[in-house]
């Protein structure tokens, strides 16, 4: 009976040792997680931070593998050169996704694609149009000096050749404008998967060999990479649009608070300036901030002394072409497709246009009130109505057209009477109470 007792207890202990085991084994296997980073817009001059930042996370918290998802236009090339190069010294394997369906990855977005550890697209998405161009006054030129061209193809191309993808595509991508859909780019062996979804696209990579280490992606947790409160902020106002319009608001502001004191308008535009070069990185065109200063000027100028409109013209054709001037999309400054250049022009010089045309309401206003006969030069005489009971030294408050004007009298007037305006004292309105209806009748003359 005793030897039967330790036989049902050794099997129950080796039960219970083998369902710990599994469980372990359940329990390590949960713990796989893989970080989403999205960039889903320009690459700009905090991109680069936000991407290093991500990396440190993914570094720091043990994760088996970082994807970059790319929805982008392009952007900055000293920024994507960056990018490039944390890619390449991080131990964490990086994988570049092109996606959701049906989205792009020109330029800058392309460079970065083929230089991740793992390249995969969704179906219906876009990469290529790696060429330069810049934007002159005749239209978009593509930019075809040999030391620029050969060595984004020899970055490129070598990018390429340590993942073992094709060469070839990674140099017309530059030097023809080629672009590939998802299948046609497996096909040539430009990325190693299409996949609809993140969650598939980690099953379908699971067990592959990357940076010495085999990638347990199947089922893993998938968290989405969350940039801090300042890297967000920077990254809203290093938007090439909104850095360029923050630039003109502060200039703008800056010559309404000279030609107006008091209202702080000086201060809000030092601040706008402030925070357009810092989303710019500081790389501003100064010759086009000159022109919008002197635009402003001469809009000024146009109605302290008003003649055949032609300061008013000739300031509203500087500000349009600073604004122009002003937005970054000449190359390296800017590394996208000629026509997502030519919108970012019409997205800064159309708000442009728009801010001119307040501006010179602003001014006409500010002009108009300047020339306008006193007021209290009107007043005189005017009849208005007691708020406050006024007299033996008090003063009191007076309705008159709608406004409350302080006003004190010789003698007593009550709450609700009838006055005359008959003098003023500085701030105060001195007034005397209508004793008849013959005075109300005169005043109405």
């Amino acid at each position: 009976m005793r030897h039967k007792c330790r036989s049902y207890l050794s099997t129950f202990l080796f039960f219970i040792l083998l369902l710990s085991q599994f469980s372990g084994l359940a329990c390590a296997a949960s713990q796989q997680k893989v970080l989403v980073l999205d960039i889903s817009d320009s690459i700009t001059p905090v991109s680069d931070d936000i991407v290093a930042d991500a990396i440190a996370f993914a570094e720091n918290d043990d994760y088996e593998a970082l994807v970059i998802t790319l929805n982008t236009p392009g952007g900055g090339l000293d920024e994507t050169l960056d990018i490039i190069e944390q890619i390449a010294v991080t131990d964490v394997p990086v994988i570049g996704f092109v996606y959701p369906e049906g989205t792009k990855a020109w330029s800058a977005g392309t460079l970065i694609l083929i230089s991740t550890d793992i390249a995969a697209m969704a179906p219906y998405t876009i990469m290529g149009s790696a060429q330069p161009v810049t934007v002159t006054a005749s239209g978009t030129e593509p930019v075809e000096e040999s030391k620029i061209i050969n060595a984004l193809v020899k970055r490129a191309t070598e990018n390429a050749k340590q993942h073992g993808r094709n060469q070839t595509a990674a140099e017309e991508f530059i030097t023809k404008n080629l672009n590939l859909d998802a299948d046609t780019a497996l096909e040539y062996d430009v990325i190693e998967y299409v996949s609809p979804s993140i969650d598939d696209l980690m099953t379908q990579i699971d067990g592959e060999k990357v940076k010495g280490k085999v990638l347990n992606t199947d089922g893993a947790d998938i968290t989405y990479y969350e940039p801090s409160l300042r890297l967000a902020f920077m990254n809203i106002i290093s938007n090439p649009i909104v850095s360029s319009l923050l630039l003109l608001l502060g200039v703008y502001a800056i010559i309404l608070g000279i030609s107006n004191p008091g209202f702080g308008a000086e201060l809000f535009g030092i601040v706008a300036i402030a925070l357009g070069l810092i989303g710019t990185g500081f790389d501003v065109n100064i010759g086009a901030l000159f022109l919008i200063i002197v635009g402003v000027f001469l809009l000024v100028l146009e109605f302290q002394a008003p003649g055949f409109g032609v300061f008013g013209i000739a300031g509203f054709v500087c500000i349009i072409a600073g604004s122009v001037l002003l937005a970054p999309t000449d190359f390296p400054r800017n590394y996208t497709p000629a026509e997502f250049q030519k919108t970012l022009i019409i997205s800064v010089s159309a708000p442009t246009v728009v801010l001119g045309i307040f501006l010179v309401f602003v001014i006409y206003k500010v002009f108009e009130v300047r020339r306008k006969k006193p007021l209290f030069g009107e007043l005189i005489g005017d009849s208005a109505q007691a708020l406050d009971p006024i007299g033996d030294g008090q003063e009191g408050y007076i309705l008159h057209r709608g406004q409350h004007w302080k006003a004190r009298s010789s003698g007593l007037i009550e709450k609700g009477d009838k006055v005359r305006i008959v003098e003023k004292d500085g701030v105060v309105l001195v007034v005397e109470k209508l004793k008849n209806e013959d005075d109300l009748s005169e005043l109405d003359k």
